[in-house]
């Protein structure tokens, strides 16, 4: 099962350059966290220092009891132990077969039977889909079997806690669909902890429990994904539903003059359209992706499942 990760006070910055300050947030055991935020607010540097890849300026991070920020070296490896890691191309190795690849982490940190690697390895490749690519070089694939390899091997090991960076960059939008169901899948087949950075608006809307929004060196907000959908913030409006009317510019922040005017003109014009079916935002809302057929929904599902209908309901949404 998935562990707790809580967060207080995190701030990482690079010389003179705040990334974020006092970042506090808990990601609960066994869900599905997302963490969104325009390109170059340090989503990606939050992941490594979460795995200790970085030590932030301030703050704590407790995993089981012990602050990540606070190891030694030995003590550290001890607790990445508890991760499993999917990098934005998968960081395959280009000689090794897939299976080789996948087999790697078995290989290299426990002294396993080779009969026993290859029961490991080929659970985890069946579980994404990768059975009678056993041979085949990264080079030889789709980027969407890379992906899916790499997140084969992030799981040999059997981690509570499954980070992944960007997973859906550089696929269309029918393998980004098929990996989200895996996601959601293997979410509720393993039971691990995971957190999900991502651009892509349709994954964030539809495959996680709770949703985060870095934004000027800060965390704006993290909770629910109902209660993120159905915000008001300007912010969180505008990056959830992609539009160019907010805080949020091209290059550089807006003032706030200019933000002001067009976040009013924005809003009446939802006044204007038809309510049905919408929330706080004025948006549809996406419906929220299921397990597939065979696989046993986590017990937390029917809890969120009658939260989200009151939110919704007290909203105006219908069949959401």
């Amino acid at each position: 099962m998935g562990v707790e990760i809580r967060v207080e006070g995190l701030t990482k910055s690079f010389g003179r350059q705040v990334i974020w300050q006092d970042v506090s947030l808990t990601l609960p055991a066994g869900e599905i966290s997302v963490m969104l935020g325009p390109s170059g607010t340090g989503k990606s540097v939050f992941l490594k220092t979460l795995v200790g890849l970085l030590r932030p300026d301030r703050g704590s991070i407790t995993i089981e009891g012990r602050d990540v920020t606070r190891l030694r070296e030995r003590e550290l490896y001890e607790v990445r132990k508890l991760f499993g890691v999917l990098f934005q191309d998968g960081a395959l190795f280009g000689s090794m077969s897939l299976y080789d690849n996948i087999a790697f982490p078995l290989r290299e940190h426990t002294r396993r039977p080779e009969s026993e690697i290859r029961r490991i390895v080929l659970e985890k490749m069946d579980m994404v889909g990768l059975i009678g690519a056993e041979e085949k070089l990264p080079g030889e694939i789709s980027g969407g079997m890379r992906k899916r390899a790499g997140l084969a091997r992030a799981l040999v090991l059997e981690p509570e806690i499954i980070l992944f960076d960007e997973p859906d960059s550089g696929l269309d939008p029918v393998r980004v669909a098929y990996l989200n169901q895996l996601i959601v899948d293997l979410n509720a087949q393993t039971g691990a902890t995971f957190l999900i950075v991502t651009h892509d608006i349709a994954s964030a809307r539809q495959v996680p429990d709770n949703i985060g929004l870095l934004f000027r060196r800060e965390l704006v907000m993290f909770g629910p994904r109902d209660t993120l959908l159905a915000s008001g913030e300007p912010v969180v409006k505008q990056f959830l539903h992609g539009r160019m009317q907010g805080p949020i510019g091209m290059a550089e922040e807006k003032d706030a003059a200019q933000v002001e005017q067009e976040l009013a003109e924005l809003d009446a014009g939802e006044h204007r359209g038809p309510r049905g079916g919408k929330g706080a935002s004025g948006e549809g809302v996406s419906p929220r992706l299921l397990p597939s057929p065979g696989i046993v929904r986590p017990p937390r599902w029917e809890a969120i499942a009658e939260r989200e209908a009151e939110v919704w309901s007290r909203e105006g949404v219908k069949g959401a």
